[in-house]
């Protein structure tokens, strides 16, 4: 019998998850939830498969063993990617995996034509190519890897000035794509990305739909844990990797969210 107070683990690489914990809480409200960020291991767009894999398992499963969850959330999609079935292999629980939002986008777009935005290492992936091929067959799917964009929703959320050459960077390279001019579509495959729908949606316009997992996502973790005692004994808790210093700027967003503060794992 799970106990009440099990947690939720929701496990990023940085505050990009916080999209993902944003639209868990719309659907449950009550739920205890620790989120890690792995701000020790950020990015992970540049690491290599085996890196990102070796690091994901790694930390989930000391993670588990101190957390004692009941369900893990890897609210990245780089991670879940290439770890996705590591970690299911590794651990006992359930583990709800962030992948890019093609079948949606697909279902949605009126022109045919899509863009994904993503990290290097997700947007190489086969997982996507798999996607790709069973839910947009027939449609364009323009790639590009916008790194940028992780490091600005980092600042967007410690309250930084943001520099958006990497958003025009993204819309530019985009748009030079084959019939990049009727794109309508566009798939945030970063949970960071959704956190600069504003900046995005400046740049893209009005007529690009932005189109993420986050909902979805808390769909399933409600739709897992139908049935379930759930009860918070107090705050959510906001744990890293490293230094907690490297958390500085985020106590106001995190405060916002019902965080308490931030503590070192």
């Amino acid at each position: 019998m799970t106990d009440a107070c099990s947690p939720i683990l929701l496990f990023d690489s940085g505050v990009g998850g916080l999209s993902v914990y944003d639209a868990l809480r719309r659907t449950l409200p009550d739920a205890p939830v620790i989120y890690a960020a792995d701000l020790a291991g950020l990015p992970y767009g540049t690491k290599t498969e085996p890196q990102v894999a070796a690091r994901v398992a790694g930390l989930l499963g000391r993670m588990s063993e101190r957390f004692a969850p009941r369900l893990v959330c890897i609210a990245c999609n780089t991670a879940s990617t290439i770890a996705l079935g590591m970690v299911r292999d590794v651990l006992e629980v359930p583990i709800v995996g962030t992948v890019p939002a093609i079948k949606p986008a697909a279902a949605m777009t009126r022109t045919g034509v899509m863009g994904l935005v993503g990290t290097g290492a997700t947007i190489r992936q086969a997982y996507v190519d798999d996607l790709e091929a069973q839910f947009a067959n027939g449609k364009l799917l323009h790639r590009i890897a916008a790194p940028g964009l992780v490091a600005l929703a980092e600042d967007k959320l410690r309250g930084k000035p943001l520099d958006l050459a990497a958003v025009e960077e993204a819309r530019a390279g985009l748009a030079a794509m084959e019939r990049g001019e009727a794109i309508d579509t566009l798939v945030l495959a970063c949970t960071h990305f959704s956190l600069l729908r504003e900046e995005l949606g400046a740049a893209f316009g009005p007529d690009v739909t932005l189109v993420d997992g986050a909902d979805g996502i808390a769909r399933r973790i409600a739709h897992l844990l139908e049935g379930q005692d759930i009860a918070a004994s107090g705050p959510a808790r906001f744990v890293v990797t490293g230094p907690v210093e490297a958390a500085t700027g985020l106590g106001p967003c995190l405060a916002a969210r019902g965080f308490s503060p931030p503590e070192a794992f």
